[in-house]
C-alpha cells in the first residue's frame, strides 16, 4: 500500500511541475515571438500577440498606448530599428507575468530596459517597459 501511495504521490508531483514548465515555456514562446517581431516591425505577429484589449505603457515617456496605437507607432519604430538587434531574458516569471531585461542595440547607442508582460489565454495583454541604462552590461 505505501509503495501504490508513494507512486501515486511521485506521479501527481510530476505531473503538477510539469504543467508548470509548459506555462514557463509558453511564456518564454510568447515572449520570444514579441522580440523577433518587434525587430522586424511585424504589424501582423505583433497584433496576433496583442490581445483586442492590450495595453503598453512607456514608463520613461508616460505614454499608455492601446494595441491599435501600438501597432500604428511600428512605421516610425521600423526606422529607429533598423540595423538594430535586441537581446532579452528572462529576469522572473509569477504566474502569468513575466519580467525580461531587454538589450535594444542600435547602431549607435544601446538601451537597457525592464519589461513587463502579462498574458492571457496565450496574448500579452499588457506591456510595461521601463529605461533601466545606457547600455546592456550583464544583458
Amino acid at each position: 500500500m505505501k509503495a501504490i501511495k508513494a507512486i501515486v504521490v511521485a506521479v501527481a508531483l510530476s505531473m503538477v511541475l510539469q504543467a508548470g514548465l509548459f506555462h514557463a515555456s509558453a511564456q518564454q514562446s510568447i515572449v520570444d515571438r514579441w522580440y523577433a517581431a518587434l525587430l522586424q516591425a511585424d504589424r501582423a505577429a505583433l497584433s496576433e500577440l496583442l490581445a483586442d484589449d492590450a495595453t503598453i505603457r512607456l514608463d520613461d515617456l508616460g505614454v499608455t498606448q492601446s494595441k491599435d496605437e501600438f501597432i500604428a507607432s511600428m512605421d516610425e519604430w521600423q526606422s529607429a530599428v533598423k540595423g538594430a538587434a535586441i537581446r532579452h531574458r528572462v529576469e522572473s516569471e509569477v504566474g502569468d507575468t513575466v519580467v525580461v531585461l531587454t538589450c535594444y542595440d542600435f547602431p549607435n547607442n544601446d538601451m537597457a530596459m525592464r519589461e513587463t508582460f502579462t498574458t492571457r489565454d496565450g496574448r500579452i495583454v499588457a506591456n510595461t517597459q521601463m529605461t533601466i541604462g545606457e547600455d546592456c552590461e550583464g544583458i
